[in-house]
């Protein structure tokens, strides 16, 4: 029995057809019914959503909310641990502030859930975690911890660790790092594996080794490897690591990666795709253009969109969608990139990304098609309570 019912709004599933004049049946926080016509049970609270477009939570595949802090400088930025090159032990889950105002402007924005990454100073940076933007602590808002193993190509490794005269300072360094972690975690695990095959009284137990032990949910495939790297070269060795140990990859950023696309298509890996609208702060970023999400979408690989947040405020998300569209992308790919295509990149499409029945009820309200620059977030719920509302031009939001 439904205790929620959004009615009247055209409803944008993602996963099926737009339904004019449509209802949304909620219960427990779950969505219980979605059509045309659908009877209103007694007693459920109604929201006339009549004249707005309902759309699923946006979801931010790539971001630092929480770990880089906004306005607190210095004290609140923890996206780095950068003593060591391979930090595949820590957890981003540990440095997430649900205080952080990245959160308030995500759910203004649309954004209802994000995957936390540690920061791309590092070869191995440390384990993600898929969130919900809303709630008093970080433990109640994941929905996927770990979601994925950060690992940085590129630049930044080289130079921060340059700067320091230690490995690596060049491209070549950095993938023999990264290779020579997941050797030691191959080798833990056979150790493991030896052990287990023994009789049970002749067992030993292994050391444990935190960073081992994160490296080694990637080699299982329990975790993809998130994949930091812009330039094309940079992506041909993400992929050919990625062959050589047999786990999942995601590329991250992708600035390049058209230039790689029918590859990249045909191994079915998944670039998430930004930040679009910064500028050419560095030479990996020379063919940084909002174009690029077309070509790949047209190429057959499955996109998501990024903010990189706070590179880009979180809350111009759409608009990075938007100014793609206006550039090539296809308008159905843009939404699917903001919603079920993230969603399934980090694991949480059994949750959230479209309207679906048995989802959550992770839903937002807007004036008019969120691909319009005027339009904007009028309510926002997750989990069927309403945390959001634009009421005479003002943001409310409920506490936690």
């Amino acid at each position: 029995m439904a205790d929620q019912a959004i009615v009247g709004a055209r409803v944008v599933p993602i996963a099926a057809d737009p339904i004019e004049n449509g209802t949304v049946l909620i219960a427990d926080g779950k969505i219980v019914a979605v059509g045309a016509g659908l009877a209103v049970p007694e007693g459920a609270s109604v929201i006339d959503a009549t004249g707005s477009w309902l759309l699923p939570g946006f979801i931010e595949a790539h971001g630092h909310v929480g770990a880089s802090e906004e306005a607190e400088g210095w004290a609140g930025q923890d996206t780095n641990e950068t003593t060591d090159p391979v930090t595949a032990q820590v957890r981003v889950i540990d440095a997430i502030n649900p205080a952080d105002l990245g959160f308030r402007d995500a759910i203004g924005g649309g954004v209802l859930a994000v995957n936390v990454n540690p920061g791309s100073a590092n070869p191995i940076g440390g384990q993600t975690v898929a969130m919900k933007c809303w709630g008093r602590t970080v433990d109640q808002m994941a929905l996927r911890q770990p979601s994925g193993m950060k690992s940085a190509l590129g630049e930044n490794p080289k130079r921060v660790y340059g700067e320091k005269n230690k490995t690596p300072n060049t491209r070549l360094g950095t993938a023999a790092v990264i290779r020579g972690a997941l050797v030691d975690a191959a080798n833990y695990l056979q150790r493991i594996e030896a052990e287990q095959r023994k009789p049970e009284d002749e067992r030993k137990p292994v050391d444990r080794d935190l960073k081992l032990e994160a490296l080694g949910r990637v080699l299982r495939k329990e975790i993809p490897w998130r994949q930091h790297c812009h330039r094309a070269d940079d992506i041909a060795t993400a992929l050919r690591i990625a062959d050589e140990f047999g786990y999942e990859l995601v590329i991250d950023h992708g600035t390049e990666a058209h230039l790689l696309a029918d590859i990249i298509a045909a191994r079915g890996v998944p670039v998430i795709i930004g930040p679009l609208f910064t500028s050419r702060s560095k030479v990996e970023l020379r063919n940084r253009s909002l174009a690029n999400p077309g070509k790949l979408a047209r190429a057959g690989v499955t996109i998501a969109i990024t903010t990189d947040h706070p590179v880009v405020p979180i809350n111009f998300l759409v608009h990075q969608a938007s100014l793609a569209v206006k550039e090539g992308l296809d308008r159905q790919t843009a939404l699917r990139a903001l919603t079920i295509n993230p969603a399934r990149i980090i694991g949480v499409a059994d949750r959230l990304g479209s309207i679906e029945v048995g989802k959550d009820a992770d839903l937002v309200l807007w004036s008019g098609d969120p691909l319009d620059v005027l339009s904007t977030v009028q309510r926002a719920f997750v989990d069927g309570q309403e945390i959001f509302a634009r009421r005479d031009g003002e943001a409310w939001f409920a506490e936690p």
